[in-house]
């Protein structure tokens, strides 16, 4: 029989709501078997391994419970933009990675408009002048708009007649899921190989233990989350699909064919506030006419809930306008009155990013939703989490700092 080895850590900052003075703890195996202070800890435990923690602060092992994982990667081992603080600067950057990764796709990320003392981003003409004839896909810090060159543009014909078109400026809706598609065709399995390790390599040194990758038809596709899902990592990889279905039949049939935990995540009823893109009532102060954009109607919510609901298979969204938190609320209260809130509610349906909600809405969002993802400084960006939870995985992580964010 394998020994099992024991080993106390002390003078830490032990994270436990039922011991909140803890410093020291007693780890047999890969369990945590005791918690306590240092003095009462070296009594009890003379004859085991010590490791003193110099004041580091211990917790759980984080769930990162919204991310995309290949793009987080693609952000932290390519094109960086979210440190531009001009038009200049970004066109410049663009460049010095264009010339830096000759032959390579240019995937980048991150740049953010509303900062800049121009207050817009460049254009089609911009990048072209710095790339010639190279591909190139830059996707805004909320990723619901992208700047794209001629090059790519060129590789989608049917781009100009798609809702969101723009042809200098950045793509919105329809025009920039096809140009993202098309752009991500373009990238090497080296360069996706090295972003998802990337990705993982980070999240684990942050304390992350476990990841719900939110996948889907337009945010890697099928092949990228079969990908993700077969990568043998200490960080768990847990994977949801946003994509609608009519029936339980259907339901259960792409949840099979997956492998997904649910058919939640980012199935979009509306886009990102910066893009102007989040679904609102009222027009935004500075787009008069402009309401943003609805990407899945009041039916099509409501047949999804009913379907999953049907199927015990959970649900979800990414809902961020009012408008798009109403039509979901809506859809939500027709299925419980149909079917029951304990049906509704044993499926754990999933929204995420909810921003703009109401204490009514919330009041029943809590009764009916296991899992509604406030993030109040929300960026979307994939390159940083976007809501973080302690997990019941039983590991631990020492780490001399830890930022949570929800």
């Amino acid at each position: 029989m394998t020994q099992i080895t024991s080993k106390l850590l002390v003078n830490g900052r032990i994270y436990s709501p039922t011991h909140p003075d803890a410093t020291a703890m007693v780890v047999r195996g890969d369990i945590v078997a005791w918690l306590g202070t240092d003095d009462v800890a070296r009594d009890q435990f003379p004859d085991v391994d010590v490791q003193d923690l110099d004041g580091a602060f211990v917790a759980p092992g984080f769930v990162d419970s919204h991310i995309h994982l290949s793009a987080t990667g693609l952000t932290l081992s390519g094109l960086d933009l979210r440190s531009a603080t001009s038009r200049a600067e970004c066109l410049r950057m663009v460049g010095d990675y264009a010339a830096a990764n000759p032959g390579r796709p240019i995937w980048g990320h991150g740049w953010d408009e509303s900062a800049w003392p121009e207050r817009s981003a460049p254009n089609t003409a911009d990048l072209d002048a710095v790339l010639g004839d190279r591909p190139a896909y830059l996707a805004r810090v909320d990723v619901h708009s992208a700047l794209a060159s001629s090059a790519v543009r060129r590789l989608v014909p049917q781009l100009p007649a798609a809702a969101g078109f723009a042809a200098q400026q950045p793509l919105t809706g329809d025009a920039h899921h096809l140009v993202r598609a098309a752009a991500r065709d373009l990238l090497t399995d080296a360069q996706l190989a090295e972003a998802r390790s990337a990705a993982l390599e980070a999240l684990a040194a942050s304390g992350v233990v476990a990841v719900h990758e939110c996948a889907g038809p337009q945010i890697g596709g099928l092949d990228d989350w079969l990908a993700l899902r077969s990568l043998q990592h200490g960080v768990e990889v847990i994977g949801y699909w946003g994509e609608a279905v009519t029936t339980p039949t259907q339901a259960r049939a792409l949840k099979e064919q997956t492998g997904a935990r649910g058919l939640a995540g980012d199935l979009f009823v509306d886009g990102a506030l910066g893009s102007r893109t989040a679904w609102l009532h009222q027009p935004y102060a500075d787009a008069p006419g402009c309401t943003g954009t609805c990407h899945l109607d009041p039916d099509a919510i409501e047949a999804h809930l009913r379907a999953c609901t049907e199927a015990a298979v959970t649900a979800g969204f990414h809902v961020i306008g009012d408008a798009a938190v109403s039509a979901v609320v809506a859809a939500l209260e027709r299925v419980v009155d149909e079917l029951g809130v304990v049906a509704v509610a044993r499926c754990g349906h999933r929204l995420e990013h909810v921003e703009m909600v109401t204490a009514e809405q919330a009041a029943k969002l809590g009764a009916w939703v296991s899992s509604p993802a406030c993030n109040p400084v929300s960026t979307h960006s994939g390159a940083a989490s976007t809501g973080c939870t302690p997990s019941a995985s039983g590991r631990i992580e020492v780490a001399g700092s830890t930022r949570l964010r929800c």
